[in-house]
């Protein structure tokens, strides 16, 4: 049996934040604004595996009113997520994902999300693939005042 899940996640540009995506810091002026550490990336795959497995999404298992993840940083959420799937019989085939910003060039950081991306669901990196692009200076994105990210999981039965 295999399911298939997607996540969306978005959080607006802030000052006196660190940029975090995929789990690296990305030397920028500001950060997403958010409850945990607002890495938008890790929360859109996240809710892609949450939904894949028919468990919801992000903020029911994390919610925002709980102080326990205040600032958290979202690789725990992600590797929290991978444990449930797998208690469930789960398996994680790939993760196919899509960064939306108008700025920071994120480009050169993707290796690095890609590897702890891969680490954290414990799958091969070559199964991760993470795409940025810009909305051509359109909407929020465009305009800078957000970032978004969009993610497909494939899920497959432990046999």
């Amino acid at each position: 049996m295999m399911r298939i899940g997607h996540g969306y996640d978005v959080h607006p540009l802030v000052s006196g934040r660190d940029l975090i995506l995929g789990g690296v810091k990305i030397p920028h002026g500001k950060g997403l604004h958010g409850h945990s550490d607002a890495d938008v990336l890790i929360h859109a795959i996240c809710d892609a595996c949450l939904g894949a497995a028919g468990l919801g999404d992000i903020g029911r298992h994390f919610p925002d009113s709980d102080m326990q993840y205040k600032n958290i940083d979202s690789r725990k959420l992600l590797r929290r997520v991978k444990e449930e799937l797998v208690k469930l019989g789960w398996k994680i085939s790939n993760v196919d994902s899509t960064i939306v910003a108008q700025a920071p060039r994120v480009a050169p950081h993707l290796p690095q999300m890609i590897r702890n991306i891969s680490t954290d669901l414990g799958i091969a990196a070559q199964n991760v693939n993470i795409k940025a692009t810009t909305t051509e200076k359109l909407g929020f994105t465009g305009r800078e005042e957000g970032i978004a990210a969009h993610a497909v999981v494939l899920l497959e039965r432990e046999k």
